[in-house]
């Protein structure tokens, strides 16, 4: 009896190469294509070629204030999540074994339920009569707005996120052994001293990439800033959805997406460089 074969390298790309090219490159093939056809009436997209698509986009004022928006809500949103995120992500890695499985497990157990729930979850809370301003009122305490503004959008957002932030944080938090914070306490380095040279920066590899995912995540999601921003805070993803669906203007929609895309590797490629840069400083 003959041992069986190992499969060629050929044969573990080929299958995932696939999916790719008819899952991701063929659509994004065929959404390019529409970034630079004539727009109609109705969701028909012509065949003639042409730039104005591109010129309607980056020569209106709207979509730059629409792209500034989106930016800097998915800056503020990664760093809230990072501030949230880096005390519970260091609390975990520290705590027993057991206990660090349990915990991942809760903070890792909100990704099971969709989104759109979680987000109704948020309007139930936040609401004009949700839990939280029937908490307050009898306090003598009046709430401000929290949803269908900009406010709710952000705490959804940064809730939503939270465990992309926390898994990243525990995966930085790794490099960070015992015996390192020892050995700097025993030179007489105070627990402060230990953390700000010791700890954050070693840290430092998955806060950088807790801030890529959960602002890339951001800047894609629709759901949330759609149902918590009531349609009054038009980010990117939510006008490539009108655009697409309501106005019917395909081109337009697909040059947002494109600039988009374009925006994402500049991002990763960035990441990459400043990534390269810590490890380079770490060693």
């Amino acid at each position: 009896m003959t041992a069986p074969r190992p499969l060629s390298l050929a044969g573990l790309v080929l299958p995932a190469l696939a999916v790719n090219l008819l899952a991701f490159l063929w659509p994004m093939l065929t959404l390019a294509g529409y970034a630079f056809r004539e727009g109609a009436a109705g969701g028909v997209v012509g065949d003639g070629w042409t730039l104005a698509s591109w010129g309607k986009v980056l020569g209106d004022g709207w979509y730059a204030a629409v792209a500034l928006r989106t930016a800097g809500l998915a800056a503020g949103v990664a760093a809230l999540c990072l501030l949230a995120s880096y005390p519970l992500a260091l609390f975990i890695h520290r705590s027993p074994p057991p206990w660090r499985n349990r915990l991942v497990v809760v903070c890792v157990a909100p990704l099971l339920l969709s989104a759109v729930v979680r987000t109704y979850g948020w309007i139930l809370i936040l609401g004009d009569r949700g839990f939280l301003p029937g908490l307050l009122r009898p306090l003598g305490i009046e709430p401000p707005p929290l949803v269908f503004n900009t406010t709710g959008v952000v705490i959804g957002l940064v809730e939503i996120l939270m465990p992309y932030m926390i898994l990243s944080l525990l995966a930085g938090f790794g490099r960070v052994l015992p015996e390192y914070e020892e050995a700097a306490a025993s030179l007489g380095a105070p627990p402060l001293a230990v953390f700000r040279h010791v700890v954050l920066p070693l840290s430092a590899p998955g806060a950088l990439l807790g801030l890529l995912l959960t602002f890339v995540l951001t800047v894609g999601s629709f759901v949330t800033p759609k149902l918590l921003g009531g349609g009054r805070v038009p980010l990117v993803a939510t006008e490539i959805q009108d655009q697409a669906a309501v106005t019917l203007d395909w081109p337009v929609a697909a040059v947002l997406s494109l600039l988009t895309l374009l925006l994402f590797g500049a991002l990763v490629a960035a990441y990459g460089a400043v990534a390269r840069r810590i490890e380079e400083a770490a060693r």
